[in-house]
């Protein structure tokens, strides 16, 4: 990202240790950790660069260019499936300015914005928290996803009785969407056998693809294999089966003209 090798990086440290006459990294631990001093160099250097994108904000501002690069954290299944059309379509329209894109684990995508590693986050089911503000960006209806042989495919449409007993491939406990469709089985009381647990929506497609069981997906994020006849998806009767999505900032950010055209872009095109 910043084009330099790993070994430039250890060797730039290096004479930044040696300079300071203090150790920044404790090496006898894996991973690396920081040492005290160390961490308040850390500190010091991130507020040094947000001092400095905050002035070439200002500067971008008065030349009236959307120019720079607007970082952005993105969870997979929504990073992997539109952002580079979004990303292309964007850029096209603003030819010196430039969308990094990295797919993270909702986690680090939180962290990543907090540490001001990204500008924006890209999340399902988004919580506010403590210097967070959460933008709603939209709703993704959820779909029955299953093998193109299973008895559900021959419905038009599955009705929620249908699902019961049904084997599941499902997502990890640990993610909102799991827990926001453990909440709906709950509250209609059924019973359903979860087969496999992932923690993407990639490796649970893969799954159904060789007729694991079923499973309920985002809509959007199964159309190209529907396209291509390798999955099946019929609609369900149950509004709540929605999926929101928010953009993550950080409070108080300076954003870059780059930055603040992009999220005005994100709000203006939320998807079909």
């Amino acid at each position: 990202m910043n084009g330099i090798s790993q070994s430039a990086a250890s060797q730039l440290l290096k004479h930044f240790e040696d300079d300071m006459g203090v150790a920044l990294l404790d090496r006898s631990t894996r991973p690396l950790k920081l040492t005290p001093a160390g961490q308040i160099c850390f500190d010091a250097s991130r507020d040094i660069v947000r001092r400095y994108e905050g002035m070439r904000a200002e500067i971008d501002s008065l030349k009236g260019e959307l120019v720079g690069t607007v970082r952005v954290a993105s969870i997979y299944s929504i990073g992997l499936y539109e952002m580079r059309r979004i990303r292309e379509d964007f850029e096209e329209e603003h030819p010196q300015a430039r969308v990094h894109l990295e797919y993270m684990h909702p986690e680090k995508v939180y962290k990543a914005v907090l540490e001001d590693q990204a500008d924006l986050g890209l999340m399902s089911y988004p919580t506010a928290a403590k210097n967070l503000k959460v933008t709603p960006w939209r709703m993704e209806k959820m779909v029955v996803v299953c093998h193109p042989q299973h008895r559900l495919a021959r419905r038009r449409t599955v009705d929620v009785q249908d699902l019961a007993g049904q084997d599941f491939v499902s997502f990890d406990p640990n993610l909102s969407i799991r827990k926001a469709i453990n909440r709906f089985f709950r509250d209609r009381g059924l019973q359903r056998n979860v087969v496999l647990e992932f923690d993407n929506i990639q490796m649970i497609k893969e799954a159904l693809v060789i007729g694991s069981g079923i499973s309920i997906l985002p809509e959007r994020t199964i159309r190209q294999e529907v396209t291509e006849g390798r999955l099946v998806a019929r609609h369900i009767d149950a509004p709540e089966l929605a999926r929101p999505v928010g953009i993550l900032q950080r409070l108080r950010k300076t954003f870059s003209p780059t930055a603040s055209a992009f999220l005005k872009y994100l709000q203006e095109h939320p998807g079909d």
